[in-house]
């Protein structure tokens, strides 16, 4: 558990860190059927996965990523990095993305508080890729990621925070956004053009249009009508053609929505898989691309939120789009988050225990921190306690020795005067059993319980008159001599089990706050994870690992609190017997001595 994690090699020495990302395309991952040139993936970093944002700049500067050979950088960009909640998303362009493979790695390099930015938005997409919006800027600041810049000329939809990826943008039914009418963008018969998107309906739709084109040689639109999506195609001569509606897209949850075009055919693919097409010569498709409502007045809008708007102006492919649902989507598998790495240089990598402490939330540090000063205090109670305690048996053992040696009639022999110093060592039973000098047995409460009661007896006995005089004591005396002695066994109990409900309170109250972590842990996990929308056991165990620690950490205050409490418990027993039986015994020897005398 304790092992390093140290990478055999290392790209460039400025970077401290390093993050295995294994790109898993075989049938248990992505099951990606064909090799992909220039394909970008989205890095999704969270609390599940990925523990160090302390060691990155606040804003993700210094992350790069490298190819496997541990020599070729990478393009890509940050669409989102925020260190405080513990997620970023980032998108890696990869330069070939082979098919049924699970041992390609990529590196991300991390841990240089003196590197710039290495974000490049627009060569993270090949040059087909002609416009992307992660609708990560505020309000209608919405900006086209690619290099073609085919920013929106109208934006009226609703910014939201938590989409699919990052950002998204919510519509009402009456919101839209407005593409421009640029060559980049233009539909060639020849090529072919994609539009995609990932889209969640708020409930079914009325008729409504998600996207649509109209220029002077036709238009295309998508539209939803309850959960069927559907096409229609019109052309300049009038004539107008309409897929089949058998594409259906359950409301309240995320699916990937596709046009592709190619000179006689129309696919509409849901999920990476195609559902519907029209086949008929396709004309060129220019002019402005609305969103979310058209320019007629037929169709209504739609009523729900998108995410991840791209366009391309060639024909992507089906092994493309099913690419990107299974790299993007929900419960995605291409990427395995592995191991992260130090360099050997600086004695070596993070441990697997390390790992874990890295993953901890704040709410967790809190609860771990607030279990380290009950551990604290419970240590201190039991070094005190037991200290104390076996001073007062060492001491108590002396005293009984030396009571037992007096003769009949000489039991007030080993009482003495108490000093001021005295009162003043008895207020900390700890200093006296460290620093007393044990001369008089200062630490037995047994001879506190016997200077009680001598004292107590001084001032009850009478003195006969006569030639042989003589102390006597009536039976009322003998009585308050037990009661004064019962009494200070009492405070003497008192004393031996002051601060023993420390160690009660952790052990009962250390589990509890530790599993109170966990559970807060688990659910600021799933929550990351569900925000993320990275969903796979190594994105949800090292969150799950984390949040153990809590209970860890209560288990480690109790059980030591727990052993504790029961020795001492014990030992405090044991003293207790011997003081209720020295009370017993000197008020017998009190009594059988002034017995003839009572008897008078």
């Amino acid at each position: 558990m304790l092992s390093p994690l140290v990478a055999q090699a290392w790209w460039h020495d400025d970077w401290s860190y390093r993050k295995e990302l294994i790109l898993n395309t075989a049938p248990d991952g992505a099951d990606l059927p064909a090799n992909l040139d220039n394909f970008p993936v989205l890095v999704r970093l969270h609390t599940g996965n990925f523990g160090y944002f302390l060691d990155m700049q606040p804003d993700g500067s210094d992350i790069r990523f490298v190819a496997a050979d541990d020599k070729t950088p990478l393009k890509f960009h940050i669409e989102s990095f925020d260190p405080v909640n513990e997620m970023a998303m980032i998108w890696v362009q990869l330069p070939l993305l082979s098919a049924n493979a699970n041992t390609e790695t990529v590196w991300m390099y991390y841990g240089n508080s003196n590197a710039a930015s290495g974000d490049d938005a627009a060569a993270t997409y090949d040059v087909n890729q002609t416009l992307v919006l992660h609708f990560d800027g505020a309000g209608d600041q919405q900006r086209d990621s690619t290099a073609y810049g085919n920013n929106p000329t109208l934006f009226t939809a609703e910014a939201v925070a938590g989409a699919l990826i990052g950002g998204g943008a919510h519509f009402n039914g009456e919101q839209s956004i407005q593409l421009p009418d640029l060559p980049t963008l233009r539909a060639l018969p020849d090529s072919g053009w994609t539009f995609s998107t990932w889209l969640k309906p708020d409930a079914e739709q009325a008729d409504a249009v998600l996207m649509q084109r109209t220029g002077d040689t036709g238009s295309l639109t998508l539209g939803i009508d309850g959960q069927a999506a559907w096409l229609q195609l019109a052309t300049a001569d009038g004539q107008s053609l309409e897929s089949a509606r058998n594409t259906l897209i359950p409301p309240g949850s995320w699916h990937h929505l596709a046009v592709v075009t190619t000179a006689n055919r129309i696919s509409l693919f849901l999920d990476g898989v195609e559902t519907a097409y029209l086949e008929a010569p396709v004309p060129l498709l220019s002019g402005s691309i609305n969103i979310g409502s058209g320019i007629d007045s037929v169709h209504g809008g739609y009523v729900g939120e998108l995410d991840e708007v791209e366009v391309s102006n060639v024909a992507r492919s089906a092994d493309w789009l099913q690419a990107l649902v299974r790299s993007q989507g929900p419960g995605s598998r291409l990427i395995v988050y592995g191991e992260d790495g130090q360099q050997e240089s600086e004695g070596g990598g993070h441990s697997y225990f390390g790992v874990i402490l890295q993953s901890v939330t704040l709410d967790g540090w809190v609860v771990i921190v607030m279990l380290a000063i009950m551990a604290a205090i419970s240590w201190v109670v039991m070094v005190n306690k037991t200290i104390v305690v076996k001073r007062t048996q060492s001491d108590n053992q002396d005293f009984l020795n030396a009571f037992q040696r007096l003769g009949a009639g000489n039991e007030e022999a080993l009482d003495r005067e108490e000093s001021a110093d005295d009162d003043e060592s008895r207020e900390s039973p700890l200093l006296l059993a460290l620093s007393g000098r044990h001369e008089h047995y200062e630490s037995s409460t047994l001879y506190r319980i016997y200077h009680a009661g001598v004292q107590e007896m001084h001032n009850r006995e009478v003195k006969s008159v006569g030639a042989a005089a003589a102390y006597r004591l009536s039976p009322q005396a003998v009585d308050a001599i037990r009661a004064t002695m019962d009494a200070t066994l009492v405070r003497e109990n008192q004393k031996l089990n002051s601060q023993m409900v420390l160690l009660t309170i952790a052990i009962s109250g250390g589990p509890f706050l530790g599993l109170l972590g966990t559970v807060v842990g688990v659910m600021i996990t799933f929550a990351a994870i569900a925000a993320s929308g990275d969903v796979n056991v190594n994105a949800i165990a090292p969150g799950i690992a984390a949040a153990l620690v809590a209970t860890v950490a209560g288990l480690a205050v109790a059980i030591p609190a727990l052993f504790g409490y029961n020795w001492l418990g014990s030992k405090v027993k044991e003293i207790s017997a011997d003081m209720q039986v020295f009370v017993d015994e000197f008020i017998t020897k009190i009594a059988e001595k002034y017995g003839d005398h009572l008897q008078d």
